[in-house]
């Protein structure tokens, strides 16, 4: 275990992690998404993808811990489920595709995506019907398959709630509580497969306090009221996050 916590402490990079981890939980705090969005672009700069994705679960579950109970509350918890249950059966495909890619392609999709993703927010599509079984489920396929490719399970989830005509508290809820309990999926499925690597879990435990610093932080600037500009802010902070992220500026 010192070998393990000596090597942790000596991760290249380090002082860049826990910024960007901040960063990551002051967006989740006020908005309700965007640890991945922000954290993966920079985590993908120094470390291989499945570490990246272990980091990740681990600092998101504790950072995101305090806000839960809200979310939970303001959010549906059986839609939640039904999309749970679409990403447990893709997840292990995506990260199947995962583990057969080079790193540089899994920085160009995590940044990809990141950049596509708040194009789709900001373009203000609206859904004109209810959020039924059929859509919630695909939906959580969608989630769970990019989520295991590039461990950005948020957008399909994100871009379905945002274009709902739910209350702003409902949308940050039902989020939140995806996000969470798909990062505890996460866990389960890369144990199960002999994948969750104790230096990766003991740097996202380290990492887990400026998240949960920034995610108190985040939360105490949350007003429904400002929602419009909480969004363009993280929209912000994503795309600035995801053009760093990119294998051109090595």
């Amino acid at each position: 275990m010192p070998e393990v916590i000596s090597a942790v402490l000596a991760q290249e990079g380090l002082v860049w992690l826990i910024f960007g981890t901040f960063i990551a939980g002051v967006v989740r705090g006020f908005t309700g998404f965007g640890t991945a969005l922000v954290f993966l672009p920079i985590a993908g700069l120094v470390l291989p993808p499945v570490q990246a994705l272990v980091v990740l679960v681990v600092m998101d579950l504790i950072g995101a811990a305090p806000n839960l109970p809200r979310a939970v509350r303001d959010g549906h918890p059986g839609k939640i489920a039904l999309m749970l249950a679409g990403a447990l059966i893709a997840l292990p495909v995506g990260l199947m595709v995962l583990f057969s890619v080079r790193p540089e392609l899994f920085r160009y999709a995590v940044s990809g995506i990141a950049l596509l993703a708040p194009a789709l927010m900001a373009a203000g599509f609206r859904l004109t019907r209810p959020l039924g079984p059929g859509l919630l489920f695909g939906t959580g396929v969608l989630s769970g398959f990019l989520g295991g490719i590039s461990g950005l399970a948020g957008p399909p989830v994100i871009l379905l709630y945002m274009a709902s005509n739910l209350p702003t508290q409902a949308i940050r809820g039902n989020i939140m509580s995806y996000l969470s309990a798909f990062g505890l999926l996460m866990i389960g499925v890369l144990a199960v497969q002999g994948r969750f690597f104790p230096e990766a879990a003991l740097i996202g435990l380290l990492l887990a306090v400026p998240n949960l610093l920034g995610n108190l932080a985040g939360a105490a600037m949350f007003r429904p009221e400002r929602a419009k500009l909480y969004r363009a802010t993280g929209y912000a902070i994503i795309t600035a996050s995801a053009l760093a992220g990119l294998p051109l500026w090595d």
